[in-house]
Formats: C-alpha cells, sequence, structure tokens
C-alpha cells in the first residue's frame, strides 16, 4: 500500500468524494479478504466477515482524524479488533442461543415461564408494598426524605449530602439507622 496515496484518499473521502472512497476500499480489499480467509467466528460465513471488516473501514474512515494519525495503522488495528471482539461475543455467547437453543416436546408450555404473573405473587407484592409504606410512614420526617431520595429518586447519598450540607459519613450513619428501623418494623410484622 501506498501511504502517501491512501491519505490522499481518505482526505478526499472524508470531503465526500465517493470514487475516493471506492479506490480506498479496493486498496484495502486484499488486507480484508486476506483476513478474512483466516478467521473463523461460529454463525459467520467469509462473506459475513468481509462485511464486518467493511463495516468497520468505513466506521474507522468517519472517527478518522486527520492530524493524529496514519490511517493505514488506525484502519488495521480497528478492523482486527473488531474481529477480535466477534470472536469473543462468539466464544461467549451461551448454548442457549441460535439453533440449538430450543428442543420441542409436548409439554413445552410447562417448561418455558410465563410473563403473567400469578394471583399469588401479585398478593404478595401487594402486601409487601403496603408493609413497606408502613414502615416508612413509622421514621421520622428527615429519614423519609433520605430514603425518598436515594431509593426512590435513585440519587447518591454523596448528592444529599451536599444539598443537605452535611457531612457524607452522617448521611451514611442516618441511612443506615433509617434501614435499620424499617427492618425491625417489618420483622415485628413477619413474627
Amino acid at each position: 500500500m501506498d501511504y502517501k496515496y491512501i491519505e490522499i484518499l481518505v482526505r478526499k473521502s472524508k470531503d465526500g468524494d465517493k470514487l475516493s472512497k471506492e479506490k480506498l476500499i479496493e486498496e484495502f480489499r486484499p488486507f480484508i479478504l486476506n483476513l478474512s480467509k483466516r478467521t473463523f467466528i461460529d454463525g459467520y460465513d467469509l462473506y459475513d466477515i468481509q462485511n464486518e471488516c467493511y463495516k468497520n473501514l468505513l466506521k474507522c474512515l468517519n472517527s478518522y482524524n486527520l492530524e493524529k494519525h496514519r490511517f493505514v495503522a488506525y484502519a488495521t488495528n480497528g478492523i482486527k479488533n473488531n474481529i477480535n471482539d466477534l470472536i469473543k461475543r462468539s466464544k461467549n455467547r451461551s448454548s442457549a442461543e441460535g439453533y440449538e437453543a430450543l428442543t420441542l416436546c409436548d409439554n413445552l408450555e410447562h417448561t418455558l415461564p410465563s410473563d403473567n404473573p400469578n394471583l399469588e405473587e401479585i398478593l404478595c407484592d401487594k402486601c409487601n408494598f403496603e408493609i413497606l409504606r408502613l414502615a416508612i410512614n413509622n421514621l421520622s420526617e428527615e429519614e423519609k426524605e433520605l430514603i425518598d431520595f436515594v431509593f426512590f429518586k435513585n440519587n447518591t447519598i454523596k448528592l444529599y449530602s451536599d444539598l443537605k450540607a452535611m457531612c457524607y459519613s452522617t448521611a451514611v450513619n442516618r441511612k443506615t439507622s433509617a434501614l435499620r428501623k424499617i427492618g425491625r418494623y417489618v420483622s415485628t410484622l413477619n413474627n
């Protein structure tokens, strides 16, 4: 590969010249063909791997900074890293994915989980929410505010301590104390 020629093609491609983009793809074709022939990814054939390489080449072209790198090294590393990532993901895929995942049998409806909650779960959840509501109502106003801020509004204790202009450890101690009170209240109801 002529590195200066590649840099010129990249510059023109980034300026919107489609012919330069096609020439750039042609320049990388031998590299991509060679890499694709030497690569096995479960569930991908040769053309799928090539398409992944070309897709990544165009992605590298879009994100390439003309002043920082040499494009050939940038793109070849990007393509190789993408292929390595695909290999890792295919190795880590569960055997519960793909065509081997489902074995049909007579009692299939009993083995697949239902998305519909049963009445027992609904009633238990309602009781748990009611118990939790009663437990929270037994807290002081400051403790209720802290529990609401951290658990129901998904904020951090650090943010709470900053807003209240208090020491972080004080806020942590208040949260721990409030959770203990809730735990004691729930355990007395369950006994």
